[in-house]
Order: C-alpha cells, then structure tokens, then sequence
C-alpha cells in the first residue's frame, strides 16, 4: 500500500481503511467476516466531496450565481470525473473483487473506480479528518479548474478535431475495442487513431463516454509531445 499512498499524498496511520475502501461488495460477499465492503464508506464520502467542493466554490468565486455554482459542482462530482481521478491513480490494480467481478473487467468499471474514489475521500477523512481529505479532493479534483474545464463540461472530441485539422490531410477514427459487463452496467473501451495510428484510448460507462475518454488521452499525448 505505500506505493498507493503515495500516489494519494497521505500516509495511512489505520491501514484497515484504505483497505476497506477498496474492498468491493463482491469481494465482502465471499468472505465473510473477514472482509468489509466500501459502500458505507462510499456514502460518507460523497457527502464529504459535495461538501468540499461547494465549500471551494463559494469561496473562490464569490460571485458566480447560484445555479452555475450547482451545474460546476456536479461537473466536478460526476462519474467521469471520478473515473478520471481513479485512473491517474491507477486505483483499479488495488481494488479487491470477487472472482466474478474480476474475470468481466470489474477493476475498469467506471461505477466501481468512481465508487472507490468516494470511498477513498472518507477512508482519507476518518483517518485524518477533514484537512486532509480538503487537501485530496482539492489536490486530484479542484486543481483541474486552474488548467482546464471539468472533466464532464469538455467536449474532447471536437477540441481533438480542431487540434488535427491546424493541419491538413488529417483523419481521425474512432473505434471500440471493447465491451463487458451486464447490460445494465456497461464498460465500453474506446480507441482513437489519427491517420490510422492509434493515439488514445479510454473507458466509459457508454460508447460515447469512452469515446470522450480517449479523445482526452489522444490531446494529452499530442499537446505533451508538441504535436
């Protein structure tokens, strides 16, 4: 776990909790008694990350009204947004899963890598209290208004097309590779190439949330390498 926490910026003084944050229900289900779920941790953490970020909000832009201040914390909050946080993490390799879960992608589910983030945000917050999960909501979610607009509000895939087209003879294709999990909890794995060569890719709970994902990959890996 100290490669996690590291990742996370805070060193755990209880580790039972940073566990039990990414202890899925499926994993909990078989073994019990030996293992607790994240879902109660899940509850608490939303509330603590809403709270947060209204906080933040209120503050730093004291005269934004009210109805755009709720439209930018649910941006900030949604799934993808989470998603996001939980894959730059790489919390997907840490979490615990039934065998079940674990043989149809589970550790790529956007529900599940979202549901550990809030997880994780109270694991943070009963271990350190609120200063600390302040300080990881505001470093891996509210950092991300200074330098670009929230996850859920940005239309990668037309800013990828404007970004291409400043040259010409350029053709972008999306693509999914991919595709598990019940009908009612889908995981599409989407791919983007550019003249044929692949320059991105993400996963989603929809064909055009992962889409979006890997149009996001495709412009960091562009804008990074100056192309």
């Amino acid at each position: 776990m100290r490669k996690l926490e590291s990742k996370l910026g805070y060193v755990f003084r209880d580790k039972t909790l940073l566990r039990n944050a990414l202890t899925h229900s499926s994993y909990a289900n078989e073994n019990r008694g030996t293992a607790v779920c994240n879902e109660r941790l899940e509850f608490l953490g939303d509330s603590i990350l809403g709270l947060v970020v209204a906080d933040y909000l209120y503050q730093q832009y004291p005269h934004m009204p009210e109805g755009q201040m709720t439209r930018l914390r649910s941006e900030l909050v949604c799934e993808q947004s989470l998603v996001h946080v939980a894959q730059g993490l790489g919390l997907g390799e840490y979490l615990r899963l039934g065998r079940g879960e674990e043989r149809s992608g589970g550790h790529r589910r956007p529900s599940i890598l979202a549901d550990s983030v809030e997880a994780t945000i109270a694991a943070i917050y009963l271990d350190g209290g609120m200063t600390a999960a302040r300080t990881f909501v505001t470093s891996h979610i509210l950092d991300a208004l200074e330098t670009e607009r929230p996850f859920c509000s940005t239309d990668y895939k037309t800013s990828l097309q404007e970004l291409v087209q400043r040259q010409t003879g350029q053709c972008l294709e999306y693509s999914i590779l991919s595709e598990s999990g019940p009908d009612h909890n889908k995981t599409f794995t989407a791919q983007v190439c550019l003249n044929g060569n692949p320059i991105g890719t993400g996963i989603g709970g929809t064909k055009k949330e992962s889409e979006q994902a890997a149009a996001h990959a495709a412009l960091q890996a562009l804008q990074s390498s100056k192309v």
